[in-house]
């Protein structure tokens, strides 16, 4: 492997530089129900398609293009409800591609978990984007934000990998108790986080 792409590291967006209005085109490139490993207990999973950190070594590589899946449709959305309503679904993860480069879908169906099931159940966000700099993000990111009950922030980075830890791929990575952080004005840390 070259040196020079060895040490790449992800790109690093300027506040507001990258919208989702600019970007996302609305596809999803999977969607996993009645999953084990996206989050705490059986989670329905949405993959966005579409994501610009372009991270050395990410695992989904696919879904990083706009145009990879298909175009998200209310029969998807209808079914993922249908599948939250089941009484062992602890809730929803948002995961891509990057969800807050895809808020037009995201917010969507976090709206409508929350209309129809309140806070009975979670939702869980994945994003390369960091707690920190999603403070300083657009609007539609920050609403994004304020609807996740967790969030695991940031970058992967090839160099911090870790296949040990839980729910996320490298150390620079954390899993943020959302209502808590906001709640406090700081980072806090989900209370069950083992390693």
């Amino acid at each position: 492997m070259p040196k020079e792409r060895a040490t790449r590291l992800p790109n690093n967006p300027k506040p507001k530089e990258w919208l989702a209005k600019d970007h996302s085109l609305q596809y999803i490139a999977d969607y996993k129900p009645f999953n084990f490993v996206d989050g705490e207990g059986v989670r329905c999973s949405i993959y966005v398609s579409g994501c610009l950190f372009n991270c050395p070594g990410c695992y989904n590589k696919a879904a990083q293009n706009f145009h990879y899946g298909q175009p998200y449709t209310k029969e998807l959305e209808d079914q993922i409800m249908e599948d939250l309503s089941q009484s062992y679904v602890q809730g929803l993860t948002l995961l891509g591609g990057e969800p807050f480069l895809n808020t037009q879908v995201c917010l969507k169906l976090v709206h409508r978990l929350r209309k129809e099931f309140g806070h009975t159940k979670d939702i869980w966000g994945w994003s390369g984007y960091t707690w920190e700099e999603l403070q300083k993000e657009s609007a539609d990111k920050q609403e994004l934000l304020h609807n996740l009950d967790i969030l695991v922030d940031g970058r992967f980075l090839l160099a911090k990998k870790d296949l040990t830890l839980q729910f996320r791929g490298s150390s620079n990575q954390r899993i943020i108790d959302v209502p808590k952080s906001l709640a406090a004005g700081k980072v806090v840390i989900w209370d069950k986080l083992v390693h």
